[in-house]
């Protein structure tokens, strides 16, 4: 089932959301024009458990955050993106702008630190702003749980469903993939302990961040009678 839009309208410009899914898909563009040269930058950039489980090399816990802005693939960065275009301008709304970069960047940082915990000898590097969009999920799943989804299935039929049922069944499928994965690498190529790690930390520091919800604007208040004068006899009053 793949998303494509909620029912919760923003409020606000996401314009951290615009940035980070500009700079995103703009480094990846970068990274396909290298060539042969890329696999330098994916095991420069990042994440590799290996190296931070022991005594890192000066500079490499940068790696918790460059390997967010790094993607593997032109499905990669768009499914990625797409995630944080439909939940994303909402919790920033909710957040502010500076709040909400700061609440991406733990998402993936705590993402990582759970992927390097569990799987502390692996030297394959591991890559995508995957981990981050999950702690976004985690805090959207908190902030709006009356939300709806609307879905594709079978990339045909669209079927609208509650934020609550579409948001805790990615979740579960992650912990089955993790649990199916343990002792036998991560399937795939995907590291779904990391996704687990991100949506856990949105979900356990949203309220840190988030601002409370601004009340609904009061009732207009009944249209009040408006008088003419009337050049055919005494004044009346018109409808507004």
């Amino acid at each position: 089932m793949l998303p494509y839009r909620d029912n919760i309208p923003s409020r606000s410009d996401p314009v951290v959301c615009w940035m980070l899914m500009l700079l995103n898909v703009g480094i990846f563009l970068w990274m396909i024009q290298l060539g042969p040269r890329v696999e330098g930058v994916v095991y420069g950039m990042g994440l590799i458990p290996d190296r931070l489980s022991g005594a890192p090399r000066p500079g490499e816990s940068l790696t918790l955050i460059t390997s967010m802005f790094l993607h593997a693939s032109l499905g990669h960065v768009l499914g990625n993106m797409l995630f944080l275009y439909i939940f994303g301008d909402n919790v920033e709304d909710r957040m502010g702008h500076a709040r909400f970069l700061i609440f991406y960047l733990l998402c993936g940082i705590g993402a990582a630190a759970l992927h390097v915990y569990l799987r502390p000898d692996s030297t394959v590097p591991t890559i995508g702003a995957s981990g981050a969009i999950s702690g976004v999920l985690g805090a959207y799943l908190l902030l709006y749980p009356g939300a709806r989804v609307s879905t594709l299935v079978f990339m045909y039929m669209r079927v609208e469903i509650p934020a609550v049922l579409y948001l805790l069944g990615w979740y579960a499928y992650q912990l089955l993939a993790g649990a199916a994965a343990a002792g036998n690498g991560d399937i795939g190529g995907v590291a779904w302990w990391a996704h687990v790690g991100g949506f856990m930390v949105g979900a356990a520091l949203v309220f840190l961040f988030a601002r409370r919800a601004a009340a609904p604007p009061p009732a207009a208040a009944p249209a009040r009678a408006r008088r003419t004068l009337s050049p055919f006899g005494p004044d009346r009053a018109d409808d507004a």
